[in-house]
C-alpha cells in the first residue's frame, strides 16, 4: 500500500532546546500512536519535516502543524505517494541540519522554497541512509525531559 509523504518547510519562531525537546517527545508520542513516520531537521532559521503515513492521517497531522506558533511561514515543498517509507523504523527521527545542507544565507534567499521536489527528496533520502547521532534516542522511543 503507497504511503503518503509531504515535506514543509518553515521559520522557527522563539526556538531553542527546550522548544526542540518539547516538539520531538510530542511529536514521537502522537505519531506512534498514529502510525506516522518522519524526521525533522531544524536549526535556528530553518524547520524541514517529512511525514509519511496514511493520506488522512498525514494531513491532519500537517493541518495540526500549521497551527503552531513554535514556527510561521510554514510552506509544502513535496506531496506524493510512494511505495516505500523513508524513515519505516522512526516515529521522528531528529538530525541538526549538516553541512550540505543551505546555508543560512541560502534559505534566507529563498533556497529551500525554490528547491524541486527531487531536491527536497534527495535531502531525505541522504538523511535516511546516515547513521543516527548518538544523542538521538533508539527509533521510536521517546526522548525524556532533561535528557
Amino acid at each position: 500500500m503507497p504511503v503518503t509523504q509531504i515535506v514543509y518547510a518553515s521559520r522557527p519562531f522563539g526556538y531553542d532546546e527546550l522548544a526542540l525537546r518539547n516538539i520531538l517527545v510530542i511529536a514521537r508520542r502522537n505519531n506512534s500512536r498514529s502510525g506516522i513516520t518522519g524526521a525533522l531537521i531544524c536549526r535556528e532559521d530553518l524547520f524541514l519535516q517529512l511525514l509519511e503515513g496514511r493520506r488522512d492521517v498525514v494531513q491532519t497531522t500537517l493541518d495540526r502543524i500549521r497551527h503552531d506558533d513554535r514556527h510561521t511561514d510554514l510552506r509544502v515543498l513535496l506531496d506524493e505517494d510512494s511505495s516505500d517509507r523513508l524513515f519505516p523504523d522512526w516515529a521522528m527521527r531528529h538530525d541538526p541540519a549538516r553541512s550540505w545542507m543551505w546555508t543560512a544565507a541560502q534559505v534566507a534567499d529563498g533556497a529551500v522554497h525554490s528547491a524541486t521536489p527531487a531536491e527536497t527528496r534527495a535531502v531525505f533520502t541522504r538523511l535516511s541512509r546516515e547513521p543516527a547521532m548518538a544523542q538521538d534516542p533508539a527509533p521510536g522511543c521517546p526522548l525524556e525531559p532533561g535528557a
